[in-house]
């Protein structure tokens, strides 16, 4: 089965359509895919929902979505670094839906291992427990909180073998692999594709299985969302 694709636009050719669900990998600016939102946003669709851990930064990540008034609702845990978010959200041009960080990373988890809900503690006697079924177990309430199946997986990873066999790198790998897992088709871009057998089968984060197209999407610039810096102490 062919995988690897010449580029993002490519890669998500005819997977695409306005009103989808997508899943987005990355925490904060880091492990983005950031070849396959441009896409995205170049093809124009629109009225997506995205499952993200957070929505980028104004003109950056998933930001540019936002700017583009593509997205129609983010099932997101932390927004506070993009302005054209809250703008959106207070003004009520945009749907959200936040979720704490850890519910949102199993509500992903589940949603790709087949589970359509599970019932924890986080959020009970809160907001994020308005108009959610609540149980006892040991004396103990819990809220029922559903999986996430999105439509498309858009990740991005450190390293790929051939076959789409992925490692992903520190922090990066938080939210992309149940991103990968939640979505019926997985496209990802990586920062270096070996042969197969390059890489130690017990280092592998995401199994091949998942992983539908791959790009290549070396070399990228790293960004940063804050740059801070301490005055040069004199001689």
């Amino acid at each position: 089965m062919k995988k690897i694709y010449p580029d993002a636009a490519a890669a998500l050719d005819g997977l695409l359509r306005d009103g989808m669900t997508v899943a987005a990998g990355g925490f904060g600016l880091c492990g983005i895919p950031e070849r396959l939102i441009d896409a995205i946003q170049a093809s124009g669709v629109t009225d997506l929902t995205i499952a993200s851990n957070n929505a980028g930064i104004d003109n950056e990540g998933l930001g540019k979505l936002l700017r583009t008034r593509q997205v129609k609702k983010m099932i997101s845990s932390y927004v506070g670094e993009n302005k054209e978010f809250e703008r959106q959200f207070l003004a009520g041009e945009l749907e959200v839906e936040f979720c704490p960080q850890g519910t949102l990373a199993e509500r992903l988890r589940a949603g790709g291992a087949g589970i359509p809900g599970f019932y924890t503690k986080t959020g009970v006697g809160t907001e994020v427990a308005e108009g959610k079924e609540h149980k006892e177990f040991d004396g103990e309430t819990y809220i029922l909180e559903r999986g996430i199946r999105a439509d498309l997986s858009i990740i991005k990873g450190w390293k790929a073998d051939e076959a789409g066999n992925l490692v992903f790198r520190k922090t990066a790998r938080n939210f992309n692999q149940p991103a990968a897992t939640s979505g019926r088709i997985c496209v990802a871009e990586v920062e270096e594709i070996v042969p197969v057998g390059s890489l130690d089968p017990d280092s592998i984060h995401l199994p091949s299985i998942y992983v539908k197209r791959m790009i290549l999407g070396a070399p990228y610039d790293k960004k940063i969302e804050f740059r801070t810096v301490r005055q040069r102490e004199a001689a």
